[in-house]
């Protein structure tokens, strides 16, 4: 039999679907490939029983011809995605052993459709990071290296075990989460493909949030078609989500392999800086000359906006982090001391005994902070265009 960790997500679903193996050896091959492969800390939680329960669940509804499109593939989870009677923790230490009593909508989704669960991946803690060196389990390791050189190398962030694990060949495919890159940046690091949907086209209900206006879940997978394929799943109107665009899901992956013959395709230029590395140079070229051979009409464009994105998004996620953490936490207040205390008792704040857990994960997180990062941004921006206070 060929080795099973090695097939894409669509080769998986056809040979499951052929029966030319199971849901459970499937499962159990990848469950293998995570131990072997625990050097690279891309998982933080493994749950082999669960992933064996839902993958003999799978295999059922295969049997009586009732299978999802995600029937018996198994999955892992981004850290930041709340699962029901799982830990999450946002890889952070101030979550502690957090076990939710609800389920994620992106996750529900990919259950309904029968994926299985392999365990939750690493992430930079609350998604703050480009690395992934900042999750409280310590950093995820890249499973590729220069040619020529056994250094380690980070797999990006805030993503990267999801990444990582992809790129392993640890599960068929991860979900993810991209506030400024951090589903676009770790899947090039490691030869994945992971795609940021347009915000509102997934549900972001039961995610850990970063900066809630930029946020948005989408899949890393090991090619485009796998991405697409998940994506279908993912995808979707929520009525928890405000936030949610109510349009019908297309079906991504008939998608594949549409001709961009006469499609017009700008190219900012702005993205190409003075001293980008050569190896960089060289794939936009490659990249650009595809495109012109299958018939693209490929133009340099003009986007001003570009140098100043950077600046926008360091002014927008630091406010947006602590106002998300504190709305949340409808019982914390700020002792006289910077103490964080429940303000209807005004006793020491305690994470498990807030009633506002229960919708959402939450987090402890000083109300003053909010102030703080507010004063700060308002500094920042008298000193950088010389504002009147």
């Amino acid at each position: 039999m060929t080795d099973l960790t090695s097939l894409t997500l669509s080769e998986a679903r056809d040979g499951l679907a052929k029966k030319s193996f199971t849901s459970l050896e499937l499962t159990d091959a990848h469950l293998k490939a995570m131990e072997a492969a625990r050097v690279l800390n891309a998982f933080v939680l493994e749950t082999p029983d669960q992933a064996r329960a839902m993958a003999q669940k799978a295999d059922a509804s295969i049997a009586k011809g009732e299978a999802g499109p995600l029937a018996g593939i198994p999955l892992g989870i981004k850290d930041l995605f709340a699962t029901r009677d799982v830990r999450t923790t946002a890889c952070s230490k101030i979550l502690g052993n957090f076990v939710p009593t609800y389920e994620s909508t992106i996750t529900s989704q990919l259950w309904r459709d029968g994926a299985v669960l392999l365990g939750k991946l690493n992430n930079d803690e609350f998604a703050m990071g480009s690395s992934n060196e900042t999750s409280c389990f310590g950093p995820v390791v890249n499973p590729w290296r220069r040619e020529g050189s056994n250094t380690s190398l980070v797999p990006g962030g805030s993503s990267g075990g999801s990444a990582s694990a992809v790129a392993a060949l640890l599960c068929m495919g991860a979900t993810a989460t991209d506030t400024g890159g951090s589903i676009r940046q770790p899947a090039a690091f490691t030869a994945t493909v992971g795609m940021k949907p347009t915000y509102g086209r997934c549900s972001r209900w039961g995610i850990v949030a970063f900066a809630s206006s930029l946020d948005q879940a989408g899949p890393i997978g090991r090619t485009v078609r796998d991405a697409a394929i998940l994506m279908r799943s993912m995808a979707g109107h929520d009525p928890k989500d405000t936030t949610s665009v109510d349009r019908p899901v297309p079906d991504y992956e008939k998608a594949i392999g549409t001709s961009v013959n006469g499609m017009k395709i700008g190219i900012p230029k702005e993205y190409r800086l003075d001293g980008m590395p050569a190896e960089i140079e060289k794939l936009w070229s490659e990249g650009a000359a595809w495109l012109k051979a299958a018939g693209a009409d490929v133009t340099l464009t003009e986007y001003p906006g570009a140098y100043h994105a950077y600046d926008n998004f360091n002014l927008t996620a630091p406010v947006k982090f602590p106002q998300g953490q504190t709305t949340r936490n409808c019982w914390i207040k700020e002792g006289d001391n910077g103490q964080l205390l429940n303000a209807k008792t005004n006793q020491p704040y305690a994470l498990d005994s807030d009633p506002c857990v229960e919708r959402g994960p939450q987090v402890a997180y000083n109300a003053a902070a909010h102030q703080a990062t507010v004063k700060a941004v308002k500094a920042f921006l008298i000193e950088r265009f010389d504002l009147k206070g």
